[in-house]
């Protein structure tokens, strides 16, 4: 683990003005992103995942997690309309339920600062517009989840790497 520079204090990221949080760092559909640790409940490896008829192209499926059917819903599909292949699920608290986010890799857990949570691009500025208003009309609580994750230009990355 490598301690960074805080980032962007933002209400949906729940950093205060004064104090680092961790936050999880990964890759999505060729973009480092940033997800307040707080949400995230445990990562793994992909586990098999049964296809929904019907379903929005970002859902994967539903896939056994410990004894109980989890949504998994690909950020690479959100930011390029393609999904790949995740290398890890990170599975974060959506209200009561949880939710499996397919990821490429996951980077490591980084303490952000407020000033630089600040400056950060949140992940639906490069998010497919009706993928996200899907996402709003399902299920509120993910829609916030993923509008407190944040991308990490590389600039911020090379930053994080080399503290």
């Amino acid at each position: 683990m490598r301690r960074i520079p805080q980032v962007r204090a933002d209400a949906a990221f729940s950093v205060s003005t004064t104090t680092s949080r961790s936050a999880l760092l990964f890759r999505a559909g060729g973009r480092s992103c940033a997800l307040d640790l707080e949400q995230v409940l445990e990562i793994m490896r992909p586990l098999p995942v049964e296809a929904l008829a019907h379903a929005p192209a970002f859902v994967r499926g539903l896939s056994i997690i410990r004894g109980a059917p989890t949504p998994v819903v690909s950020l690479a599909t959100l930011f390029t309309g393609h999904d790949g292949t995740p290398t890890r699920f990170v599975v974060v608290r959506v209200g009561e339920r949880r939710v499996a986010l397919a990821v490429d890799a996951v980077l490591g857990v980084f303490k952000l600062d407020p000033a630089t949570v600040r400056d950060l691009p949140p992940l639906a500025q490069d998010a497919d517009a009706n993928a996200l208003q899907a996402i709003g009309a399902l299920d509120a609580h993910l829609l916030f989840v993923l509008n407190s994750t944040f991308l990490i230009p590389d600039e911020i990355w090379q930053k994080l790497v080399q503290a």
